[in-house]
């Protein structure tokens, strides 16, 4: 199983990554933030699509001056034990 990392505005399921980026920052679900949104663009959507470009340019800011360290994979332990335990038995 390969785990890549894709940058949060190219995925498929985030529109630019905004709400995701600010929550996984502070350590919350980005619904959190997702709901309020879509409530709030009913009501003001000028105001709302200007506050979330403009927090989409914070972010950006923020994780080029301070990127995410990225920390190596580590080795997953051997799924295909059986194997190894047959032979400790046969020994």
């Amino acid at each position: 199983m390969t785990d890549q990392t894709v940058p949060l505005p190219l995925r498929t399921e985030t529109l630019l990554g905004v709400c995701e980026a600010i929550g996984q920052d502070f350590g919350f679900n980005a619904n959190w933030l997702r709901v309020p949104f879509a409530a709030l663009i009913l009501i003001s959507p000028l105001w709302v699509i200007g506050t979330y470009l403009a927090l989409g340019v914070v972010v950006a800011f923020s994780r080029w001056m301070a990127p995410a360290k990225q920390t190596p994979a580590e080795p997953q332990p051997n799924a295909g034990n059986s194997n190894n335990e047959q032979l400790q038995l046969a020994a």
